[in-house]
């Protein structure tokens, strides 16, 4: 296994540091994002002792008998709710039908802090704002996880501020394309394999997120993520108690015109000594306001690197990528 290739970086001077300091941050997060679109962050202002509240309460849900996750069951309508193990498959976003689903079980969020009016309910905005499916058990799920949501949704605007500068643009460029986000929030529980996984079954298949970036944390190193660098070798990712992992999407690439890099990344098997291992992860797709425009940036292109993706909203991106994922579980439906 190479060494990792993801930079270690700390983000507290940029939020609360001078001009020189913001500077920093801001030249060693672009290097990052161009180099391989990974980084692991310190000094982000999320309270450890809420991350880790929310594992223990996460873990306690997916410890439930599979019966009583199975009332909150996602629906084939829309993305909310549990998934079970092999109803979703990440390299079907990628066209790679072939391989194995993901050996892991899931439940996803999206917003709730927001008005019930035509942009949100409307023919265009109800599949992005559906309501969330919130189990009895446990009881204190629900707050909490409203509450980390805040939290990301406040890291979010703070990176995409960092990113805003790293591009050459307006601090706040990205602000009114992101205020009305539709960040899909997912808690991914990879189980034991006490029985063998298939051939090519990984606990998440080789596959690239959607959006602008994604935040991330997970309760162990064990059977951990990994990142494809430019050579094609495996790396993992440092796995360090209070960071998060940040990485780019496909959104963001396109947005970029290529500049930044959405890179191939997985989740491996543990090694089968230590097959009755579990992992626990948060992930925070941000993804802009669903009619925000996908266009090249204005400091992305020139004469010799002209604008290569065409214009396309954000929700017709993300909604694209979604449904392909979940095909599993759309067949399952109309078997």
């Amino acid at each position: 296994m190479a060494e990792s290739v993801v930079p270690v970086i700390d983000i507290a001077p940029f939020l609360a540091g001078g001009a020189e300091d913001k500077a920093r941050v801001v030249a060693e997060v672009g290097a990052a994002c161009r180099d391989i679109g990974f980084l692991v962050i310190s000094g982000h202002g999320v309270p450890d002792t809420e991350t880790r509240e929310l594992q223990r309460v996460a873990r306690a849900f997916f410890d439930l008998p599979h019966w009583e996750k199975l009332r909150v069951k996602m629906p084939p309508d829309r993305y909310r709710g549990f998934m079970a193990v092999g109803n979703e498959d990440v390299a079907y976003s990628m066209d790679e039908a072939e391989k194995a689903p993901d050996w892991r079980e899931s439940f996803v969020t999206g917003p709730s802090n927001h008005a019930y009016d035509e942009y949100h309910y409307g023919p265009d905005g109800w599949r992005f704002f559906a309501a969330n499916l919130w189990p009895d058990n446990p009881p204190e799920m629900r707050q909490l996880w409203q509450a980390y949501y805040l939290q990301m949704e406040r890291l979010a605007g703070d990176l995409m501020r960092i990113f805003a500068l790293a591009l050459g643009l307006d601090e706040h460029f990205f602000a009114d394309k992101i205020d009305k986000h539709i960040t899909n929030f997912t808690t991914c529980y990879y189980p034991p394999q006490l029985t063998p996984p298939e051939k090519n079954q990984l606990r998440c298949g080789p596959h690239s997120d959607y959006g602008s970036l994604t935040i991330v944390t997970s309760d162990t190193p064990v059977g951990g993520l990994q990142v494809r660098g430019k050579d094609g070798a495996w790396s993992d990712v440092p796995c360090i108690p209070g960071t998060f992992t940040v990485n780019l999407g496909d959104l963001m690439a396109e947005w970029t015109n290529d500049r930044w890099r959405s890179t191939l990344h997985r989740v491996v098997n543990p090694p089968r000594t230590e097959a009755d291992s579990t992992r626990l992860s948060l992930l925070f797709f941000h993804q802009p306001n669903y009619d925000a425009v996908i266009e090249c940036l204005p400091t992305c292109s020139d004469a010799a690197h002209p604008p290569r993706y065409e214009r396309i909203t954000s929700g017709a991106h993300v909604a694209r990528k979604v449904d392909l994922s979940r095909q599993p579980l759309l067949d399952k439906a109309r078997a």
